[in-house]
Formats: structure tokens, C-alpha cells, sequence
């Protein structure tokens, strides 16, 4: 892999920070790197990037708990809902709160619409649970782990 298009939906900034760790550790590792919010984003984001991160977190609205991100729900039920992805490599992450049962289910409803979109899931989701503060390690080490399985 040579580059890889992030997208992600980010309310209160946790994603969106999770993701910035992620990015700045794939482009020390040589990775061009390009991302997009999933409100501005359409369905042509899909063929960015030699392969694709989605990334959002588990919210307890529009139904029992453990939804997406209204923002990333919008998206892939609606923009999203028809793209063929063609066989792309997507990673997965997924933040939560230990608070409630269904803690970064997030990444569950990401794999379904990767999978049922024709994408193949690359590597292990990266579940962040609580505050990303802190957890910088644990995500340079995952991302450190996605460069070595592409």
C-alpha cells in the first residue's frame, strides 16, 4: 500500500483525533495519506487510495444502543448505500465507552457494510474504549501493525 483515504465521522473530536494519530504515524512510515470527513464526503471517496480506513464512533442514538455516528449512518444509508467496492482493503476503527453494553460496536456495523459492499476487511479493527487521550501507543501500534500486513 502505498496510500490510503480515511473516512470518518467525528462529533466531539475523539475520532477525529484518533485519526490524526493514525495518519502522522502512516506518513512517517512512508504512507501518502489523504482523509475526509463523511459530511463532505460522496461515494467516489471509495476509489481513493490504494486502500481505505473508515473510522467512527459508537453512539446510542436512532435506535437500541451501539449505532454509528449519525454522520457516518447518513453516509453509508445514504450516499454510500449502492457502492461496490470492488475487492478494496478497508481497515476499521471503532471508539466507545465502556459505559454501555455494546462498547465500539461501531466496528460491527462498519464490517457488515464493507463486507456487504464487496470490500475485504484488512487486519484487526482497532477499538478505542474511553477518552483517546492516553492511547496514543496503542494506536501508533496498530497502525505500525497495518503497514506491515499490506
Amino acid at each position: 500500500m502505498s496510500s490510503l483515504h480515511i473516512l470518518y465521522a467525528s462529533t466531539s473530536g475523539h475520532t477525529e483525533y484518533v485519526v490524526g494519530v493514525i495518519s502522522d504515524a502512516l506518513k512517517a512510515g512512508g504512507i501518502k495519506v489523504t482523509s475526509c470527513r463523511v459530511e463532505l464526503a460522496t461515494a467516489a471517496d471509495f476509489a481513493k487510495g490504494d486502500a481505505l480506513l473508515m473510522a467512527c464512533g459508537t453512539w446510542n442514538t436512532g435506535g437500541p444502543e451501539g449505532q454509528l455516528n449519525p454522520h457516518m449512518h447518513a453516509f453509508v444509508w445514504g450516499p454510500a448505500k449502492d457502492v461496490d467496492l470492488k475487492g478494496k482493503f478497508v481497515a476499521l476503527v471503532a471508539l466507545g465507552d465502556e459505559r454501555y453494553k455494546y462498547t465500539a460496536r461501531a466496528g460491527e456495523h462498519l464490517k457488515t457494510f464493507v463486507e456487504k459492499h464487496g470490500g475485504k476487511i484488512l487486519g484487526e479493527p482497532l477499538k478505542i474504549v474511553n477518552e483517546p487521550y492516553g492511547q496514543e501507543e496503542k494506536v501508533r501500534a496498530w497502525a505500525q501493525a497495518l503497514m506491515k500486513i499490506v
